[in-house]
């Protein structure tokens, strides 16, 4: 079954894009589903690397250990297929009609669903200030914050919404129903 909506969620590290897709798929209860793009390249990379995978899923500082290290990687594979990460976290999908995509981090990314979803897709940038990821633990790291996996979006324009989750943001409820908004326009 192909979903009716496609969240694609994009935004840098620590602007709260788990926290916002997570209380978005309890709001949508057994409707929807989070498919992380980064899921296929954490497993293989625990596989390989006989890591936890829950903790490299997670938020946590185990996976800052490793993220340099899996973005190289990663960038290696998609440069013999673009879309590589986008397929496989789609084909661990389940049925369900709404499909959010928590970590969109390039246009290549969005050009793969675009090519495959056309119409059922919906873009949404977070933006945050830095004072505002900073007090939730973001810290600058060269080769990771200066390059296409965290940079990739920033010149993109053709956003269906944005929502800044800084200093200057809107209540969870208010940021959520804007995102409500935009699927009831489909």
């Amino acid at each position: 079954m192909t979903p009716k909506v496609i969240l694609l969620f994009s935004g840098k590290r620590k602007c709260g894009k788990d926290f916002l897709t997570d209380h978005l798929k309890t709001r949508f209860g057994d409707e929807c589903e989070i498919i992380k793009i980064s899921q296929p390249i954490k497993s293989h990379w625990a596989k390989e690397k006989s890591l936890n995978l829950d903790e490299l899923l997670s938020d946590g500082d185990y996976k800052e250990q490793y993220r340099l290290d899996m973005i190289k990687w990663s960038d290696e594979m998609r440069e013999h297929d673009y879309g590589c990460f986008c397929k496989a976290a789609c084909q661990n999908a389940t049925d369900k009609p709404i499909w959010i995509v928590s970590d969109i981090r390039r246009q290549t990314d969005i050009q793969w669903f675009k090519e495959n979803y056309g119409h059922l897709i919906k873009t949404i940038r977070l933006i945050a200030d830095e004072e505002t990821r900073k007090e939730r633990g973001f810290k600058f790291k060269s080769g990771v914050d200066d390059v296409v996996s965290e940079c990739g979006l920033d010149d993109y324009s053709e956003w269906d919404l944005i929502i800044d989750n800084g200093k200057n943001r809107k209540t969870l409820d208010k940021q959520l129903s804007s995102i409500m908004a935009l699927i009831n326009s489909l």
